[in-house]
């Protein structure tokens, strides 16, 4: 179960969810996004609950992210970029343009820099420490 609920996508996008069917693909979508940022983490070397137990990052911040981008993905389920409605003596058309990358789901960059801590965000270079022998 993910942090975030379908509650707290409710409160963001204003309005309940239409169905009981509308609330358990919020739910779903919303594990799906914590699973990506838990193989994140774990690829990292860092376990989610012991970070955020940590508060590093916090459960609001990680809520944040989970609900964010299932309220983007509610907004614009099939990942349009851009759609134009016209009205015309009472035709309507619609064009829609390109289709995002991604599933909608996808965490940013500037969203991954506030959850993961520290060291995690750092370049990944390395550095060679000269030795000598006496």
């Amino acid at each position: 179960m993910a942090y975030a609920s379908a509650s707290d996508v409710e409160v963001e996008l204003g309005r309940p969810a239409s169905s009981s069917a509308e609330t358990a693909q919020w739910e779903a979508w919303l594990e799906r996004v914590e699973r990506t940022i838990r193989r994140r983490f774990t690829r990292e070397g860092y376990d989610l609950d012991a970070q955020i137990a940590l508060d590093a990052p916090s459960e609001e911040d990680l809520i944040d992210v989970e609900v964010a981008r299932v309220v983007d993905k509610a907004n614009n389920p099939a990942g349009y970029t851009s759609m134009t409605r016209s009205v015309d003596d009472a035709s309507v058309t619609t064009r829609r343009e390109g289709v995002a990358s991604g599933d909608g789901l996808t965490i940013t960059n500037d969203e991954w820099a506030s959850l993961l801590p520290a060291a995690a965000n750092r370049p990944r270079a390395f550095s060679i420490m000269p030795s000598y022998d006496s």
